[in-house]
């Protein structure tokens, strides 16, 4: 994983949950091609059609509320969300986002300040974000282990990692 991303940022309000992210009718879906065509569509159903892989979600407070299913955080990896800025997440999404490698952070008032297609960096190690439009914004800094699961690509890869060097040892 990069530690300096960039992208255009999508932006939504406070208290999207999990049926705005991937709507409960499509959970018979498995496979990660399918889940990703239905990535926000309960907020916006043509996201899909307009995001670029590293592209940004933008949102307000409790972002991820509702159903702790685990196809919100995979739809919005499979469609290819570079990191997910919020003023705060609910924890379930929190952990199964991280859990899969998605970054995200926390910064306060961000919904405020950026607006709909702007152009986006984000330095994960420091939590900086800039706008093409001079913003500079600070998001709440990831752990250092956040970072070496979002590094490995999620838990799972992580995990896999330690068991094969242990293996090797």
């Amino acid at each position: 994983m990069q530690k300096l991303l960039s992208g255009n940022a999508f932006v939504f309000g406070k208290n999207v949950d999990t049926d705005q992210i991937y709507p409960g009718r499509f959970v018979e879906f498995t496979d990660v091609e399918d889940v990703a065509k239905y990535a926000m569509f309960g907020a916006d159903p043509d996201f899909t059609k307009k995001v670029k892989k590293g592209d940004f979600i933008v949102a307000g407070t409790n972002f991820g509320c509702g159903s702790s299913r685990e196809h919100a955080a995979i739809t919005l990896k499979a469609v290819g969300v570079g990191a997910i800025i919020a003023e705060s997440f609910a924890r379930i999404f929190y952990r199964n986002a991280i859990n899969l490698g998605v970054p995200l952070l926390v910064c306060p008032n961000i919904s405020k300040l950026i607006h709909m297609n702007d152009a986006l960096s984000i330095d994960l190690q420091s939590g900086t974000i800039r706008s093409e439009k001079g913003l500079i914004a600070t998001a709440e800094p990831l752990s250092e282990y956040v970072l070496h699961i979002l590094e490995s690509g999620g838990i799972k890869p992580l995990i896999k990692n330690q068991l094969e060097a242990q293996k090797h040892a």
